[in-house]
């Protein structure tokens, strides 16, 4: 068993470098393709081979579903995702009732008691269950503060501040909670970060029915995505929202390429450098 979870790593870093080489390559005859077509002298870092990229644009097309996609989620979609979501040790009654209200945000969604479960042991029993995503919830001092997405069997983990949680029952006029599969909106995350982290987040959900009526939105304000749950009524010609909750924040500060027992092992692919000078000023989840 060993052996063999080794072999599909090593074999998933492998595709993922071939990946990340060929976007590359892409990445360079755009560019090629660009100064082409505007009539402009070419980047001094391709007219070494630009000759070569020529001949490579002769037979370059784009797919209809778009160039690539994350190795990782290349299967997305064919099968329903199978979530479980936990806790940190020792959690809180609100952080407990946090956790039961995010499955009931994630169609599917199991949520499993902690207990005293080591890192590598929980994630070894997701693996064996064929878990696809495991999310650890985290608190200080009562208040959810962190969420934590690692998918599964080899990876990305996403890291999450959260913030500003408010339970269903805060939110307040509510009926039962909605269980269909909801349409998904992801609002300003255009970025090559903002569009990882859409598809990290986005594959927590199955693909909804055409006439589910529930909308889940993710909207970056200032790299600050919001998480708002709403199911919508058509009166006429006129639309009405109504909030079911939960209410929350996230702010993603790290991604790495393993699994989350991996820890510092697994290589970053992605860390928020928020002392830097130019910190203020940068947008981060979007292109503007």
């Amino acid at each position: 068993q060993l052996r063999r979870q080794a072999r599909e790593r090593r074999e998933y870093l492998q595709r993922r470098a071939r990946e990340q080489q060929q976007q590359r390559q892409r990445e360079r005859r755009e560019s090629l393709r660009r100064a082409l077509d505007e009539n402009r002298l070419l980047p001094t870092e391709l007219r070494r081979e630009a000759l070569a990229l020529q001949k490579e644009l002769e037979f370059d097309f784009e797919a209809p579903g778009g160039n690539s996609q994350d190795d990782e989620y290349r299967w997305a979609g064919l099968e329903p995702p199978k979530v479980m979501v936990t806790t940190s040790r020792d959690p809180s009654s609100r952080l407990r009732l946090f956790a039961k209200e995010l499955c009931l945000l994630l169609p599917g969604a199991r949520r499993m008691n902690r207990g005293r479960a080591e890192l590598g042991a929980l994630v070894g029993a997701c693996r064996a269950a064929g878990v696809t995503d495991l999310l650890v919830l985290h608190e200080t001092r009562g208040r959810p503060d962190g969420l934590t997405v690692s998918h599964l069997p080899h990876g990305p983990t996403a890291h999450f501040t959260l913030s500003g949680a408010v339970l269903r029952q805060e939110v307040g006029g509510l009926g039962g909670a909605p269980l269909a599969a909801p349409h998904l909106l992801l609002l300003r995350l255009d970025s090559t970060l903002g569009k990882r982290v859409g598809t990290i987040l986005k594959h927590l959900f199955p693909v909804p029915r055409p006439d589910s009526r529930r909308v889940v939105t993710f909207a970056n304000e200032d790299d600050v995505i919001l998480v708002r749950n709403h199911v919508y009524r058509r009166r006429g010609r006129t639309v009405e929202l109504e909030e079911v909750g939960p209410r929350f924040q996230l702010r993603p500060y790290l991604i790495r390429l393993g699994t989350l027992e991996q820890g510092d092992a697994a290589d970053v692919e992605w860390r928020w450098h928020p002392y830097t000078a130019t910190a203020p000023k940068r947008r981060l989840l979007s292109a503007t």
